[in-house]
């Protein structure tokens, strides 16, 4: 064989893909981060005949370059700009609340399990509102590296590894910066409010779950 752990990898997917779609959620298998974005630009946004766009942040996203399609003055949709440089800290968090209304909100996840339930922990809760209530329609972009066995493993992964990673990204004064470790801090700083477990999409095919045969995103 080839390549046996993309092989390998592309059996996960397909499980994984069944099963989101087994729990209601619209779900895609592609092989690389450029043809996620590829089918969110040319497939998913065109049918969903949206007018206003906006995104949360994720590093999936920029990866795939969606993030810089969106941020394009020519990308032919309304973008709602969250994160767009130099803008007040009052303004950020009013475009927050704006892209709840959005009529597509794409974002990254930080944990899929086997069963096919997302599991997602947020700093400010925006994008886990917007997951769970608000905008028409959400596309969600996923590396291989997101899927775990099961609840258990997913808040693992998320406590341990993806928000230490993030808080240093972020360059955040928590303790998790130091020791690389979930300290269940009460610091300001503190990017761990919000958990949000979404087993089913509701309404049916709302929510659609990009699953990329890559490691990307954190």
């Amino acid at each position: 064989m080839k390549d046996p752990l993309q092989h390998y990898w592309q059996l996960r997917l397909q499980e994984v893909k069944e099963r989101l779609i087994a729990n209601n959620f619209a779900a895609v298998v592609v092989e690389t981060a450029a043809a996620a974005g590829r089918v969110v630009r040319e497939d998913i946004l065109p049918a969903s005949a949206a007018r206003v766009v906006s995104y949360g942040g994720s590093m999936t996203l920029k990866h795939t370059g969606l993030h810089d399609f969106l941020n394009r003055a020519d990308c032919g949709y309304e973008v709602i700009r969250p994160d767009e440089p130099e803008i007040p800290a009052g303004e950020k968090f009013e475009r927050r609340r704006r892209a709840l209304l959005a009529d597509v909100y794409c974002s990254g996840v930080n944990a899929v399990t086997e069963a096919g339930h997302l599991v997602n922990l947020d700093m400010i809760g925006n994008r886990v509102a917007a997951i769970t209530f608000g905008p028409k329609a959400v596309v969600l972009l996923v590396g291989r590296n997101k899927i775990v066995p099961d609840l258990e493993a997913a808040m693992l992964r998320i406590k341990n590894y993806a928000a230490p990673a993030n808080a240093m990204r972020l360059d955040c004064r928590t303790p998790c910066v130091e020791t690389a470790r979930c300290a269940d801090c009460r610091s300001p700083g503190r990017i761990c409010n919000s958990w949000v477990i979404t087993e089913r999409s509701y309404p049916k095919g709302r929510i659609t779950v990009v699953l990329i045969n890559a490691d990307i995103g954190l």
